[in-house]
């Protein structure tokens, strides 16, 4: 099968943490024997971004057909109807439906796609039903990569980042800035500690750095208003490091039965007593942590991406 993706959320020099997720699908993608896979990434932008992207898009590939083109994030959909396809395919992530008009772009686009994808179930109910009917709604997460996150030494891992090996981490695992991540509960959270551990943030850290970041700490806190998927819980997971986690995107089916995460509303004495727990160990780990992000991998995702792809084309006979 002869694909193309289509994205403004990718890595570049200048932005490695953006859309790495979906660079992980991609390359997990092409991984797979029955792909042939193109990848068309431009920068994000207002108008003439995406006029532009249209364009070359037409001019790279005249002449060429493909079974699919898959768009990633809802406003890319637009330039990709520049290339000829017998399916069209359009993961959705989130932001692409809160902005008011992203929202009203990106589900205008939804009528030329066969396939919309989201990460969650609970992304799918963001899309007014008559923006879903007929078409198929399908959860389509990207999955994490476990070949980058899995559990390191603490102390080495300490090491490479020039931290004390002594002291007790806690990691906010996102942007303090973004405010559905709500960096204020972590705070708080903290703060509520006679000897409160040191509360690392990943704002600026390259994605390279993250599973290091990760196991260096001795817990994970994703205090999140909101998530469309939630990678960081279940990138925790795969580093059998402790997550308390508040149940939004994939969270409550994620940790269900983890022992030692905690998946619940975020409330000061729950979580403090929790996180209480972990600190007091002297190398606090999940004992079964990656095994529950095993079905979440980016190589499992793939697949079902390659599933909707292929009974796409099925149904229309091709």
């Amino acid at each position: 099968m002869r694909a193309l993706v289509v994205t403004n959320m990718y890595p570049s020099p200048e932005r490695p943490a953006l859309g790495s997720f979906v660079r992980d699908q991609v390359e997990a993608l092409q991984r797979l024997e029955d792909v042939q896979l193109d990848l068309f990434a431009f920068e994000p932008g207002g108008y003439r971004a995406y006029t532009r992207a249209s364009r070359e898009l037409g001019r790279r590939f005249r002449g060429e057909r493909f079974d699919i083109v898959h768009a990633h994030f809802g406003l890319s959909a637009w330039p990709a109807r520049a290339v000829p396809t017998r399916g069209r395919v359009v993961t959705l992530h989130g932001t692409d439906l809160e902005h008011p008009r992203s929202r009203a772009i990106t589900l205008a686009g939804l009528r030329s796609s066969d396939v919309v994808g989201v990460t969650s179930q609970a992304l799918a109910q963001r899309i007014p039903r008559w923006a879903r009917s007929p078409k198929r709604v399908q959860v389509l997460p990207c999955g994490v990569d476990l070949g980058r996150f899995t559990q390191l030494d603490r102390r080495q891992a300490r090491a490479q980042l020039e931290l004390d090996p002594d002291r007790r981490y806690v990691l906010f695992s996102a942007d303090p800035s973004r405010p559905e991540k709500r960096f204020d509960r972590a705070q708080r959270l903290l703060d509520g500690f006679d000897e409160a551990p040191t509360l690392l943030t990943l704002g600026d850290i390259d994605p390279s750095d993250v599973p290091a970041w990760i196991n260096a700490a001795d817990a994970v806190l994703v205090t999140s208003e909101r998530e469309s998927f939630g990678l960081a819980a279940l990138e925790a997971l795969a580093c059998d490091v402790p997550v308390l986690a508040t149940p939004v995107g994939v969270a409550p089916e994620a940790l269900r039965g983890v022992e030692g995460a905690l998946c619940a509303p975020f409330d000061e004495a729950v979580w403090h007593a929790a996180l209480q727990t972990h600190l007091n160990a002297a190398d606090p780990r999940l004992p079964d942590g990656r095994a529950h992000a095993e079905p979440y991998s980016s190589d499992t995702c793939a697949q079902k991406v390659l599933d909707a792809w292929t009974e796409l084309l099925d149904r229309r006979g091709w």
